[in-house]
C-alpha cells in the first residue's frame, strides 16, 4: 500500500463513550485539524456481556445516559458523524467505526448491529475475562490476583483466537491488553505469555486479510512502550499481517494522536505504512478477501 500523506487515528473514544470525557465529536475533529491528521476514526464502545449488562452497557448522547442495547443511539451517532464529514472535507477524513468488546455466544447480536449501519471500521478486543475487565486498574485485580501465567495465557489466547475466527472484525486492538495490568500480579513472565499462542493466531489473521492495530495507549499507561510489543509485533510480520492500524485510543481531547509518530516509524521500520478503511474495506487494498468465519 502507498505511503499516506501523514498521519491517522484509528481509535478515539469521544463522549458517546462512557468512560471517555464527555466530548462532541466536532470538538474532537477540530483538534484533529490542529494536530494536522489527515483521516481520524471514531470508535465508540459496545460491549455485550450480558453479566456486565449494569456496568458496561451505557452511552452518553442527546444529554442523557442511554442503554447500549437500545440501538437507537447509533442514528444520532452516525448524525454527529456524517456532518463533522460534511464539515471537515477534504481538510480531515472521518471515519464511522466501532471497537466491541467480544464475548462468546453474542455472534449474531453483534452480527446485526454492524450489518444495519453504514460503519467503516470495526476493532475488535477482548476486554474482560471470566465477566471481570482487566483493562481496568479497579477490576483487573479480581482476575489476576487468582491465576498464574500459563492459566492467564490460556484464558487469553484463547477468547482471543475465537474473536478471530468469527470474522467479525476488521481489526484486532491492543493485541496483549493483559500487559498493561497483568505484569503487577504475574511479573516479567507477563511479557512471554504470548509465545506458543498468538503464532496460530496470527496466521489466520493474516489469511482473513485481518488488521491489527498499533495501539499507542502503553506510552502514557505505564507501559513504557506500545500494542504490541516489539516482540508480538516481530511475530505478527512474520507471520504474514500485512494490513496495520495506528490508534491513540484517547478517550480525551488531550490523548488525541498522543504517539502516533511512534507508531508510524514503527511501521516504517518494517517497511509498512497505516491502513485506512472505507465500508469495512481496506482504502487501496489489493490483498486476500475475508474468509467466511468458521464454524
Amino acid at each position: 500500500m502507498s505511503e499516506l500523506r501523514g498521519p491517522v487515528d484509528y481509535h478515539i473514544h469521544p463522549g458517546y463513550s462512557i468512560d471517555a470525557q464527555p466530548v462532541s465529536i466536532e470538538s474532537y475533529c477540530r483538534r484533529a485539524v490542529d494536530l494536522k491528521l489527515i483521516e481520524i476514526c471514531f470508535t465508540t464502545h459496545l460491549e455485550v456481556d450480558p453479566a456486565r449488562r449494569n456496568l458496561d452497557w451505557f452511552v452518553r448522547c442527546g444529554g442523557q445516559v442511554r442503554r447500549m442495547d437500545d440501538p437507537r443511539w447509533l442514528d444520532l451517532y452516525f448524525r454527529d458523524l456524517h456532518r463533522a464529514r460534511d464539515s471537515h472535507a477534504p481538510h480531515l477524513a472521518v471515519k464511522a467505526g466501532l471497537e466491541v468488546g467480544y464475548e462468546p455466544g453474542r455472534e449474531r447480536i453483534i452480527e446485526r448491529l454492524l450489518d444495519a449501519y453504514p460503519f467503516d471500521f470495526v476493532l475488535g478486543s477482548i476486554h474482560c475475562l471470566e465477566h471481570v475487565a482487566i483493562s481496568s486498574k479497579r477490576e483487573c485485580a479480581g482476575y489476576f490476583s487468582r491465576r498464574n501465567a500459563a492459566a492467564v495465557a490460556a484464558d487469553y489466547f484463547t477468547r482471543l483466537g475465537q474473536a478471530v475466527r468469527t470474522g467479525l472484525f476488521d481489526c484486532i486492538a491492543h493485541v496483549d491488553l493483559y500487559r498493561r495490568y497483568g505484569r503487577a500480579f504475574l511479573g516479567p513472565a507477563t511479557d512471554d505469555l504470548h509465545r506458543g499462542h498468538v503464532e496460530k493466531i496470527f496466521r489466520d489473521m493474516a489469511q482473513r486479510g485481518m488488521g491489527l492495530e498499533i495501539n499507542t495507549s502503553g506510552l502514557r499507561r505505564g507501559l513504557g512502550d506500545l500494542h504490541p510489543s516489539p516482540d508480538i509485533m516481530k511475530t505478527a510480520v512474520q507471520s504474514g499481517i500485512t494490513i496495520f492500524t495506528t490508534g491513540s485510543d484517547a478517550h480525551s481531547l488531550a490523548e488525541t494522536g498522543q504517539g502516533i509518530d511512534v507508531a508510524r516509524r514503527l511501521l516504517s521500520g518494517f517497511s509498512l505504512s497505516a491502513t485506512t478503511f472505507t465500508r469495512r474495506k481496506p482504502d487501496g487494498y489489493t490483498g486476500v478477501d475475508k474468509p467466511a468465519a468458521l464454524p
